[in-house]
Parts: C-alpha cells; sequence; structure tokens
C-alpha cells in the first residue's frame, strides 16, 4: 500500500506562516494585500498559479518580483519550522511499521519542502516525493503519476491524503482513492464534492480506515 500525504494544511499546520508570508510579500512591494480567506483558498496550488489566482490584473514582471518576495519572506518566517499536526508523526510511524510506503505530493517548492524535511529531522523519512516547481501544479495528477512510476505501483494500490479540493480533485483525475482531512484550509462540504472515500477530523483516525 502506497499513501500520498499533501503536506502543508495536511501533516504541518502551516497555513497560518503562508497567509503572512503572502500578505507581507504584497505589503512590501506596495500591493494590496489579499484576505486571508483568499490566501488559505489558493494554498496547495503551485506559487505562479497561486499568485494568478490572488493578482489576476498584475503584470508578469511584478508577478515574478512577488514570487521572490513571498520566498524570501515565507524562509524568514521558517526559520523555526512549522510543528506537524497533533498526532502526526506517531500516525506515519505506524503506517511504516505496517510495511507501507509514504510519499508527499505537495505544492511548495523542492526547496522549500526539503528545507522542512531537513529541519524536522525526515529528510530520508518518505519514499517519493514530489513539488509543484518540478511537475505539473494540482489538480493536475501528473505528481501522483510520477510517484506511482517511481515506486512501481498502480493507482489502485494507493491513496492521496489531503486538506483542500485540489489534492481531491487530483486524486479523482488520477484514478486514485482519496481521503479528505477536515483540519486544513477547505471545508468537509468542498471536500465531498470530490468523491472522497472519507473525511477524517484528526491524523490518527486514518489508521482505523481500510484502506
Amino acid at each position: 500500500m502506497l499513501v500520498i500525504f499533501d503536506w502543508d494544511g495536511t501533516l504541518s499546520d502551516s497555513t497560518g506562516r503562508i497567509v503572512e508570508a503572502m500578505q507581507g510579500a504584497a505589503g512590501k512591494l506596495g500591493i494590496d494585500e489579499p484576505p486571508a480567506d483568499a490566501v488559505r483558498d489558493i494554498i496547495g496550488l503551485g506559487l505562479p498559479e497561486a499568485l494568478q489566482i490572488l493578482f489576476p490584473t498584475l503584470p508578469g514582471a511584478d508577478h515574478i518580483a512577488l514570487r521572490d518576495a513571498y520566498s524570501d519572506h515565507y524562509r524568514y518566517l521558517d526559520r523555526q519550522p512549522c510543528a506537524l499536526f497533533p498526532g502526526a508523526m506517531p500516525m506515519l510511524e505506524q503506517l511504516r511499521g505496517r510495511g507501507w510506503q509514504l510519499a508527499v505530493a505537495t505544492g511548495k517548492s523542492r526547496r522549500g519542502l526539503d528545507r522542512v524535511l531537513g529541519a524536522l529531522g525526515l529528510g530520508d523519512f518518505f519514499d517519493a516525493t514530489r513539488c509543484a516547481d518540478e511537475t505539473a501544479s494540482k489538480p493536475d495528477p501528473l505528481m501522483l503519476r510520477q510517484i506511482l512510476v517511481e515506486l512501481d505501483c498502480v493507482a489502485e494500490q494507493a491513496v492521496m491524503i489531503g486538506d483542500s479540493e485540489y489534492d481531491l480533485a487530483m486524486a479523482r483525475s488520477g484514478g486514485m482513492t482519496s481521503v479528505g482531512v477536515s483540519f486544513g484550509v477547505h471545508s468537509s462540504e468542498r471536500l465531498r464534492q470530490h468523491g472522497p472515500a472519507h473525511i477524517v477530523d484528526s491524523l490518527p483516525e486514518l489508521l482505523d480506515l481500510p484502506l
């Protein structure tokens, strides 16, 4: 069995930091700061795709400047990595103890994911990882397909765990079962529109599901 996790809002309690970094980047460049709810809504997408939704009228050069400002601001805030959600590490260790493979499919950059995994001592914990800046952004299922190829697995033997409709729509497009978590960026009602097999209110509940 292969279990693929989103990162921000699913394993990592990092949505507040993303909001702060996005608003700070906009303020630094003299751009109107987007509302917190608007920023939360795009978490899970790749950064270029997220900025296009948040700032649709900005010219391309300003998008590049905003992307750089966001990355700088986030790195500054991320000197101390965000904590994992309660029960995340014991849950992951129990899944590993069952002999299951574990992977991450995230809208983070490769540099960002590697930085946080290293800081948390998880650099070699996951069997495979894919980031939005090295493949297609969610909800395109390409990153899932790449993980399946790397780990010699088929979609029927895998499940995607995520907190956003982008995660679940990606899984559905890739022919993969999904499980939503209710404590992330999108409501359970939005998640249900994408056909998850289950929605859980805490990560330890995953251990009792018939995955």
